[in-house]
């Protein structure tokens, strides 16, 4: 099985699923649930990131519009006061110079979320709307559909990392169901506060394949989001003679709470069917294809499914599309690589409008 079979594409399919069927095993879910990809902070990045999210927050929360806000425009909108009022009045300080606020309020400003005008030399702003606290939870699934021994162990060390920060409320390994009576993964050295999903993707290049399916083998425990968290900085060799203890730090739960919230805005900016991002679908050769209900990557030219590496410029393959075929609006307009982009652009902004 090639590289883009068995991990780009498996983290594809689990992606699809949790936007169908979480949470799982829960017949009637309440929260709206936002799903993507590659996520995290500087030392951590997820597979699959799961937002579950209050769907009045989530609906207010589309009033700022699809972009992410970052830290400092967060900073802001969240402060921003009912009534008209001077900028640094209305604002808590934030540490750093007050003319990167301004540059910040005018940035707001263009995005059309936040109300500014000058009063004499004053710069005044008020809120259009109230931020929402629209995340319920932050769920992170590591992705390992082949989880021999080796991968364990070395899956084993990052969940101890997001077990101790608590920065996720759980974490989940997703690997390949195997059909055993026993599945492997529960039989590998994994922190218990982790749960393990089973899934069924089916085979790949099938695309009479049914609705896909997981099935929980282990249900992790819920993490302390709120309180600090421990950062683990350095792990002792664990040689023979080897008696050192690890080096960590506490994370303050404010930095936590921040990076929670980054990482959502990133997250609803984002959503999983990004790939296309860092692929060419203006090749000629690029198409997506069904899947069961997933519609994922594929390469004729190599005859399966790529992965961003694989779909780059330098590949051999690399075929770009006619300039006809973007001028004369064959077989739609810009030409099949814009319709693709187009296609999982709606997609991506269907999920989060939901």
């Amino acid at each position: 099985m090639n590289e883009g079979d068995s991990e780009f594409v498996f983290e594809l399919q689990t992606c699809r699923w949790a936007e169908l069927h979480w949470p799982p095993e829960d017949e009637s879910p309440t929260n709206a649930v936002l799903v993507a990809r590659q996520l995290g902070t500087k030392r951590r990045r997820w597979d699959t990131i799961v937002l579950e999210a209050d769907p009045e927050g989530l609906r207010q929360r589309r009033n700022f519009g699809e972009q992410r806000l970052d830290s400092d425009l967060l900073h802001v909108v969240q402060h921003a006061p009912e009534a008209w009022a001077w900028y640094q009045d209305a604002l808590p300080y934030p540490g750093y110079p007050w003319r990167y606020v301004r540059e910040t309020i005018h940035q707001a400003a263009d995005r059309g979320i936040l109300d500014v005008r000058k009063d004499g030399n004053r710069l005044q702003i008020r809120r259009k709307w109230e931020y929402p606290d629209w995340v319920d939870r932050i769920v992170a699934i590591e992705n390992k559909p082949d989880l021999d021994a080796s991968a364990a162990r070395a899956l084993g060390n990052q969940i101890e990392y997001d077990v101790a920060m608590g920065l996720a409320d759980e974490v989940w390994v997703a690997t390949r169901a195997t059909g055993e009576r026993v599945e492997p993964a529960l039989l590998e050295r994994l922190p218990v506060e982790a749960g393990i999903l089973s899934v069924q993707t089916g085979a790949a290049t099938n695309t009479n394949a049914r609705d896909l399916s997981a099935t929980v083998e282990w249900f992790p425990r819920s993490l302390s989001a709120e309180d600090p968290g421990t950062r683990i900085l350095e792990r002792p060799s664990g040689g023979k003679y080897d008696a050192s203890a690890a080096r960590f730090e506490y994370a303050d739960p404010d930095w936590k709470a921040d990076k929670r919230l980054a990482i959502a805005e990133r997250a609803f900016e984002k959503g999983w069917r990004s790939y296309h991002d860092t692929m060419r679908p203006d090749c000629r050769h690029f198409e997506l294809k069904r899947v069961g209900r997933a519609l994922l990557p594929w390469c004729p030219a190599k005859g399966r499914h790529q992965t961003d590496r694989q779909c780059s410029g330098s590949c051999s393959e690399f075929a770009p599309e006619p300039p006809q075929w973007r001028t004369n609006g064959w077989p739609i307009e810009g030409g099949p690589g814009k319709g693709i982009q187009r296609l999982l652009q709606e997609r991506r902004e269907r999920e989060r409008s939901e």
